[in-house]
């Protein structure tokens, strides 16, 4: 059984980081392509949409697979079938209408932007609002079913559809506009091809439509509040999106379009460097969760346990190989990426963002696991108010680092209640002296990279620079770890071994 989780995660996490790596690099293109100006439009319009999404499906995926893995735990196949029935009618239910009413009311949409030129590119993603809602619960199907490399293939080739699209549209674009409209259209394809090749799938692979009706109630049950937690993460981005660049205006008399480019940098273009765990961490997340929710609901205790402390360490490790690298190296790569100062040094100076993020965002998806929706959306909320206060309060004071400073509280606020709950539901978790160890590794890693790197950084260039301390500073950690017995080679050479 272990093999088989090792291998699975082994798998999604090659398709995500190719994937991730896909989407990175498109955004480094789109941002060099169309300015901090275009992509702080198209990240205003994508984070808008999102609220909508997440309000329409972002509950049902890890709940359809919680059902599966439920129904598999008594062999009730009909049973299956009926929960992923139940998702997609529970997803129609909600985004035909509320397409429907966006599209006939888009006069009334102005006050969603902060920019005007938003409006009319939001509503070329209408269709794929109830396309990807739709693909969303083939998502939870998968994941149920353990059918993660047709899962981790069709994630990959949606992302591919969208990037070679969207570099077509773009290239030669010189109106910041324009470029976001054509990169949003990239978007919308991309969510029609993995709308029909997620179905294709499914009905190849026995799947089927069957009565809904028992399912219904334990799925808005349990979705309910996965669902309102992150479309309460949408809303807080959209009213970032409208707050900060108004709060800015205000505060240093920018105009719309010099405030709109601050946002574009420190969201579009120094927060999809911090977030590079999330992809590590969601490949984790769906391969434990099915795992997690079969065992919780046998009553496998130790095992859950078991599960548990490893989800937490692993997070943990992620995060302890990755700060060291963005701390020591953050300014070269943002200058290297996206030849601007300013991303690189909001990315060097929150790197150590990463270990509440990482721990916040794999504890939730445990709780989840184990039927704790409810207390994880109230742990949210919590943090995300601490984020607010702060955009409000600091803005004027520290400018967009404001919204960073919320994001660390946020996560630090949400992770320590996740973690306290946990141990109130599993028991005495053993993870707080791996903690421990991993700072003190991070930080050994951190003076030993910035030392590499004052030596280095007269004799070589910013890319050799970055690949050189990179591996220093990533084998340093290791081996830092390695010696304190908190990593381990075997589980790869297991995998190695039995392939």
């Amino acid at each position: 059984m272990k093999q088989n989780i090792y291998k699975s995660a082994a798998i999604v996490t090659v398709f995500s980081t190719l994937e991730k790596t896909m989407s990175f690099f498109y955004r480094v293109v789109l941002s060099r392509i169309i300015g901090a100006e275009g992509i702080g439009i198209y990240q205003i319009c994508l984070s808008v949409f999102a609220v909508f999404l997440t309000a329409a499906s972002s509950g049902i995926p890890i709940t359809v697979s919680r059902l599966i893995a439920k129904n598999n735990a008594v062999n009730d196949i009909r049973g299956k079938h009926s929960a992923v029935t139940a998702g997609v009618v529970g997803t129609l239910i909600f985004t035909i209408p509320i397409a429907i009413l966006l599209f006939f009311g888009r006069n009334a949409l102005g006050f969603l932007f902060s920019d005007d030129r938003c409006k009319d590119i939001f509503l070329l993603l209408l269709p794929g609002l109830i396309l990807t809602s739709v693909y969303a619960v083939m998502r939870g199907s998968f994941w149920g079913n353990k059918q993660f490399v047709p899962y981790s293939v069709i994630e990959l080739l949606e992302d591919a559809v969208m990037v070679i699209l969207g570099c077509i549209l773009v290239y030669g674009v010189t109106d910041p506009v324009l470029g976001a409209r054509r990169a949003t259209i990239a978007v919308a394809v991309s969510y029609v091809f993995s709308f029909c090749v997620s179905l294709f799938w499914y009905f190849h692979k026995g799947g089927k439509f069957v009565n809904p009706k028992k399912q219904l109630k334990p799925l808005f049950s349990a979705s309910m509040p996965i669902t309102a937690m992150r479309t309460s993460t949408s809303l807080l981005n959209s009213a970032v999106a409208v707050l900060l660049p108004l709060l800015l205006m205000k505060a240093y008399g920018l105009n719309n379009s010099e405030a709109i480019s601050l946002y574009g940098i420190a969201i579009g273009m120094s927060l999809p460097i911090l977030f590079i765990p999330s992809s590590l961490i969601g490949s984790i997340s769906v391969v434990v969760a099915p795992e997690l929710s079969e065992n919780f609901y046998r009553k496998k205790t130790a095992q859950v346990k078991f599960d548990v402390e490893k989800s937490l360490k692993a997070a943990i490790f992620i995060a302890a190989l990755l700060i060291p690298v963005l701390f020591v190296l953050g300014d070269e790569i943002g200058e290297l990426l996206y030849s601007n100062e300013m991303s690189g040094q909001i990315v060097q100076r929150c790197s150590f963002i990463l270990f509440p993020m990482c721990i916040t965002m794999i504890s939730t998806t445990v709780l989840n696991s184990m039927n704790r929706e409810k207390r994880t959306l109230i742990h949210f909320l919590v943090g995300a108010a601490a984020m607010i206060l702060s955009i409000v309060v600091l803005t004027r004071y520290i400018g967009v680092y404001s919204y960073m400073i919320g994001l660390a509280a946020n996560y630090v606020i949400t992770g320590v209640l996740n973690l306290i709950l946990l141990k109130k539901v599993c028991g005495d978790l053993k993870y707080m002296k791996y903690t421990a160890h991993a700072l003190i590794g991070t930080i050994s890693a951190c003076v030993f990279g910035m030392l590499l790197d004052g030596i280095i950084s007269k004799y070589v260039s910013a890319i050799w620079q970055i690949i050189i301390c990179g591996i220093a500073c990533t084998g340093f950690c290791v081996a830092f770890l390695y010696c304190l017995e908190m990593f381990t080679f075997r589980p790869i050479k297991r995998l190695i071994s039995k392939n």
